[in-house]
C-alpha cells in the first residue's frame, strides 16, 4: 500500500477577506495592503484537488464540512510559486507544523495570512 504524503499549499485570497473578515484582520496586524491576503494549508490530496473542495464546499461521507470558510468565500487561485519548493511530508504531524511554519513566515514577510 502507497504511503501517504502531505503537501503545503498557498491559495491568494480576494482582498475582500481583510475588510470584510474582522477574524482574518484581527489575525493580521502587520498587513499594510500592499502584498497579498494568503490562505496557507496542507493536503493528502493534489493542492489543485484540495482548492477544488474548498471552492465547493465539500463535506465528507459523514456530512462534516473539510472546506475552509475562508477560501470557499474568498479563494482566488492557487499560488504554486510559494509552495512548490516544499518537499512532501510524511506524516500529518509534520505537515501541520510546517503549515504553521510557512504562514508565519509569509506573515513575517508582510502578507495577510490565514492557516488552521
Amino acid at each position: 500500500m502507497a504511503r501517504t504524503e502531505y503537501r503545503i499549499y498557498v491559495v491568494e485570497l480576494s482582498k475582500k477577506v481583510f475588510t470584510e473578515n474582522t477574524k482574518f484582520r484581527l489575525a493580521n496586524p502587520q498587513f499594510n495592503g500592499v502584498l497579498e491576503c494568503l490562505y496557507v494549508g496542507m493536503t493528502s490530496k493534489t493542492p489543485k484537488e484540495r482548492f477544488e473542495q474548498h471552492k465547493t464546499g465539500y463535506r465528507n461521507k459523514k456530512g462534516h464540512k473539510l472546506s475552509s470558510n475562508i477560501v470557499e468565500k474568498y479563494g482566488l487561485y492557487l499560488r504554486p510559486s510559494l509552495y512548490n519548493h516544499i518537499d512532501p511530508l510524511p506524516t500529518r504531524y509534520q505537515a501541520l507544523q510546517a503549515e504553521k511554519f510557512i504562514a508565519l513566515e509569509l506573515r513575517r514577510k508582510r502578507y495577510a495570512v490565514w492557516f488552521n
